[in-house]
């Protein structure tokens, strides 16, 4: 572990170094934290979830963000014009330009929908 990163975890570090193959794993592979296979050695799924949850709580993973490229940034080694933002990093404002819904490029109607020349939907009548 960074030697940084060992001081910054808030006491975390002992208890969750064992879950951190096992996160990875789930966030690599998407795979359920319920379903994370015992036989890999991770542990429970629910206590590396758990595990996570805590790291998340406690501010780890931003500064191990931070962390990691401080210094490359220092340097002038990162190209932030080439940089990507999605929400996921940064929360979407409330009140920006709404985009109007997108139009089909598919002439004609859909497979299976219901159509009248009224605009209201036809009933179905089993017999």
């Amino acid at each position: 572990m960074h030697p940084t990163l060992s001081r910054g975890l808030g006491g975390l570090a002992g208890r969750t170094c064992g879950a951190l193959p096992g996160i990875l794993f789930v966030l690599y592979t998407g795979v359920l934290w319920e379903f994370l296979p015992q036989e890999l050695g991770f542990g429970s799924g629910m206590t590396c979830r758990r595990r996570l949850r805590d790291r998340n709580d406690a501010g780890v993973w931003q500064r191990l963000h931070e962390s990691l490229l401080a210094e490359p940034n220092a340097t002038d080694a990162l190209d932030w014009s080439r940089a990507v933002i999605d929400s996921s990093h940064v929360r979407a404002l409330k009140g920006g330009p709404k985009q109007d819904r997108a139009r089909s490029t598919v002439p004609g109607q859909a497979p299976g929908t219901i159509w009248s020349p009224k605009g209201t939907a036809s009933r179905w009548r089993y017999r």
